[in-house]
């Protein structure tokens, strides 16, 4: 039990990286024109030698890239209140009990991934620059699409888990 425990804590913890990281990093958008600098655009800065915000990020026009931001955001936060969660029941919970408020909020987590990530996907062109629209994804936009599976297992393998001894 001490071994699966160890597993599920290791999962969590990982998948909390993975949405720290690409909630943060600046590579949701890569722009390698020919001749120039790479941009690395995320969803605050676009970066090559010095960063600018988005354009028009605080605008209605930018809706889609706000609904991403929160939804991110709120992902990150409720994989780490999921966290202190599980290791709250895991000492208040009596013995057979399941880790269902645990799971929900990670099942919760991970459909704010999906929705962050699925909004990227299919309005990234209304809120990136016509300097910046020939570019392709980067590494934080798949971080967050690795991020969703793992949140989603970890959700689900808090509901099969009972407290034993």
């Amino acid at each position: 039990m001490l071994i699966v425990l160890a597993f599920i804590i290791l999962f969590h913890v990982a998948s909390a990286i993975l949405l720290f990281v690409s909630t943060i990093h600046n590579a949701w958008w890569i722009v390698s024109p020919p001749g120039g600098a790479v941009i690395y655009s995320d969803l605050w800065y676009s970066c090559n030698a010095t960063c600018y915000p988005v354009e028009k990020s605080h605008t209605a026009d930018a809706a889609y890239l706000q609904a991403v931001q929160a939804t991110m955001i709120l992902a990150t936060i409720l994989c780490c209140v999921g966290f202190f969660v599980f290791i709250l029941q895991l000492f208040r919970l009596k013995q057979g009990e399941r880790f269902v408020f645990t799971a929900i909020i990670q099942l919760l987590a991970s459909l704010c991934v999906m929705i962050a990530a699925s909004i990227y996907t299919a309005q990234g062109d209304t809120f990136h620059a016509d300097s910046l629209k020939t570019g392709s994804y980067g590494s934080s936009y798949i971080l967050a699409w690795v991020s969703f599976p793992m949140t989603l297992l970890s959700g689900l393998m808090y509901l099969v888990l009972r407290k034993r001894k």
